[in-house]
């Protein structure tokens, strides 16, 4: 089957956006924890975040077209802070409750049941059920002008993890945390394999 750019642009808008959300495979899945200038927290799942450098740590992540309010985009804006939290079985049915449109004015901790965590170095929640959390503080927002869509950009300032979850050579095991594709698909991740450090 071959599925040309005609095929794409007739979907019906829902697939089209499952379609194209599981062409790149299971991607981490977090839940982005922000909180308003009023001190009002918020919850909100993403599977964009990528690496992007690691020397400052730099993670990234896309928010989708702001032409709707988006409480994640505006509380990194005004708090230049947030925080990532791992998405485990134990939790995904909360997380993916996470993404229902709530009021800017009612916490998704409290609808979905998570319990909130802070911490003296941020002023943005954690989600004290995630085994792997981390905090950012805001570099850049860079506007992708093609579909309207930003990333935004972040330096890690601290990350907690289980105390066994760090190997000798850097590693965290991730075996509990989930992967996603399309808007409702989860995935569990098993290590298939480690090979040395390619040379030529």
């Amino acid at each position: 089957m071959t599925i040309n750019k005609n095929d794409i642009e007739q979907m019906e808008k829902l697939a089209r956006v499952q379609f194209a959300t599981t062409l790149p495979g299971p991607k981490p899945i977090c839940l982005v924890g922000t909180r308003s200038s009023k001190g009002q927290a918020n919850l909100a799942p993403f599977s964009s975040v990528t690496h992007l450098g690691s020397n400052p740590i730099l993670l990234g992540m896309l928010s989708r077209p702001d032409t709707v309010n988006r409480h994640t985009l505006r509380n990194i804006i005004e708090t230049k802070c947030w925080t990532l939290n791992h998405v485990t079985a134990e939790i995904v049915e909360q997380a993916h409750q996470c993404s229902a449109r709530y009021s800017h004015d009612e916490s998704e901790f409290q609808a979905t049941g998570l319990t909130e965590s802070t911490h003296p170095e941020t002023s943005a929640p954690f989600v004290a059920e995630s085994p792997i959390r981390m905090a950012l503080s805001l570099e850049d927002i860079l506007d992708i002008p093609t579909n309207n869509t930003k990333l935004i950009i972040g330096r890690v300032q601290f990350v907690e993890i289980p105390d066994d979850a760090l190997t000798s050579d850097g590693r965290i095991d991730i075996s509990s945390s989930l992967a996603s594709t399309a808007l409702d698909t989860y995935f569990s991740i098993t290590q298939h394999c480690q090979l040395p450090y390619a040379k030529p």
